[in-house]
């Protein structure tokens, strides 16, 4: 055969072995592809949270309002800080049934404290913001106890501390709330807006941003996921699994504690019916978000656009005109799909 003929043939056979390689888009969309290879739920989320932003917008005139979406916003930051701190604790595996009751309780410990405390205005402020926070580590703290200490199941051992957080706050208020109309300053955390916007929302964006660097840049954040991936391991590796565990906790409950305190704030009292359901909605804004039920995998930003999005999607549900029973059957609806993407997300990867 000819040298030239034989080259050709040869380049001709690799052509047909290798196929060629893809290009690589630039541009906007380039990017966007190259964020959903690496981050898939987070893309998803904030797509479907600009998709949702879209169709109220369209049916409603007043949706895009700079006041309603201050209202909207006002309403996420609750849960976004009850996500945050579940996105510990499902990064361990585990679960966390006392955020909604629990911030009742600290909302309540926080009114509390405030009220009773004698001298300058700012002191009593200061008194009940710190025991509001730290009764929601207290509830963590017992949390992190049956869970990592007596090895109960989670879910189990914090649906009945939902109970006793719930009952508590109904027996240290007699069922009725505590007012705080006398502490202004207070109020204005809730109430208050600096450049249009809720000042709340600038409490969960600092939250948020220890969150993420809590997750990943410190151990209780390498140790609570390493922990949801395999926990035997991370204890063979010379981690003390049950103490970490414990803090993780501990941790979500600092954050139950904040937002009882927004909360309190906000409703300018301490109320101990408030937070049903609350628990829910942050577990799905979590899972939506990119976290794991079954540990392992969690993300801040993803559970703060989570939170964002039940919000909009109940602030949407009032635009349309849609009843409040309507709305929890919604809700619950997004509740299942939450946990159904999360099942399916094992059988995408494998794929």
């Amino acid at each position: 055969m000819n040298p030239i003929d034989h080259n050709r043939a040869v380049v001709a056979t690799r052509e047909e072995i290798e196929p060629e390689a893809e290009p690589t888009r630039s541009g906007p969309i380039g990017w966007v592809q190259k964020m959903y290879e690496r981050h898939p739920a987070q893309v998803l989320i904030v797509v479907s949270e600009l998709a949702l932003i879209a169709f109220f917008s369209l049916v409603s005139p007043y949706f895009l309002d700079l006041g309603n979406i201050s209202v909207l916003l006002l309403d996420a930051s609750v849960y976004i800080l009850l996500a945050l701190g579940l996105t510990f604790v499902i990064a361990t595996g585990g679960i966390d049934l006392t955020p909604g009751f629990g911030m009742a309780l600290t909302g309540v410990i926080t009114a509390l404290v405030m009220t009773n405390v004698g001298g300058p205005m700012w002191l009593a402020i200061t008194a009940g913001v710190i025991g509001g926070i730290l009764a929601g580590v207290a509830l963590g703290t017992v949390n992190g106890f049956l869970v990592a200490k007596l090895n109960m199941q989670p879910m189990v051992a914090t649906l009945a501390m939902m109970l006793v957080a719930w009952g508590a706050a109904l027996s240290i208020t007699g069922t009725a709330s505590i007012p705080l109309n006398d502490y202004r300053a207070f109020l204005e955390l809730g109430n208050g807006k600096t450049f249009g916007l809720t000042n709340a929302i600038y409490l969960c964006i600092l939250a948020a941003i220890v969150a993420h660097v809590l997750l990943k840049h410190t151990l209780i954040g390498r140790y609570a996921l390493a922990m949801g991936s395999n926990e035997e391991a991370t204890r063979l590796s010379g981690v003390n699994v049950q103490r970490w565990k414990w803090r993780v906790y501990a941790l979500a409950g600092m954050f139950t504690g904040l937002a009882g305190v927004l909360m309190a704030s906000r409703l300018a009292s301490g109320k101990p019916d408030v937070g049903q359901s609350y628990e829910m909605y942050a577990i799905a804004a979590a899972v939506l978000g990119g976290a794991s039920l079954r540990g392992g995998k969690a993300s801040v930003f993803g559970s703060v656009v989570g939170a964002i999005l039940i919000a909009t999607i109940r602030n949407g549900a009032v635009h349309m005109g849609v009843s409040d029973q309507s709305q929890k059957i919604l809700l619950g609806v997004v509740v299942l799909v939450a946990v159904y993407l999360d099942v399916r997300r094992p059988a995408q990867e494998k794929a």
